[in-house]
């Protein structure tokens, strides 16, 4: 890509991506932590949306802990193929698992921001590659 886009067209865009990133990562972490502070709340959305009944704060912990894994090595951008696929995934689950919240939208306006944030995650995943500034993992 490099050598198709002009180097102010290319540092543009690297600040852009890493924009999204850091929004992206603010979201998913503090989401993170929710899991750490208030495991209850936790059990109670895993209930809700996802119709798992019984998750236990232990079992909190572990996902706050693999999903620190994740979204620490998403604002690296290390294995991005991977972590932003994964990030991607993981937000698309959460914004499907809501739907009923959409047809009663103005009761649930803020679960509308998830579609933006849905969007930008496909978007790091499909420009992973120019996504480079301040990133550990490699271009390929």
């Amino acid at each position: 890509m490099s050598d198709v886009l002009p180097q102010d067209v290319r540092s543009r865009l690297q600040w852009s991506l890493l924009s999204l990133r850091v929004g992206v990562f603010i979201v998913m972490f503090v989401w993170t932590l929710d899991k750490f502070i208030n495991p209850g709340h936790s059990i109670k959305i895993f209930e809700k949306f996802y119709a798992i009944a019984g998750l236990g704060e232990n079992m909190a912990y572990v996902m706050g802990a693999l999903q620190l894994i994740l979204v620490s090595a998403f604002l690296l951008g290390v294995k991005k193929r991977l972590t932003y696929g994964l990030v991607f995934l993981l937000h698309g689950g959460s914004t499907l698992s809501a739907f009923n919240q959409y047809f009663d939208a103005f009761n649930h306006l803020l679960f509308f921001a998830a579609w933006p944030m849905w969007a930008a995650c496909f978007a790091l995943y499909l420009l992973r590659d120019a996504d480079t500034k301040f990133t550990l993992g490699t271009n390929r």
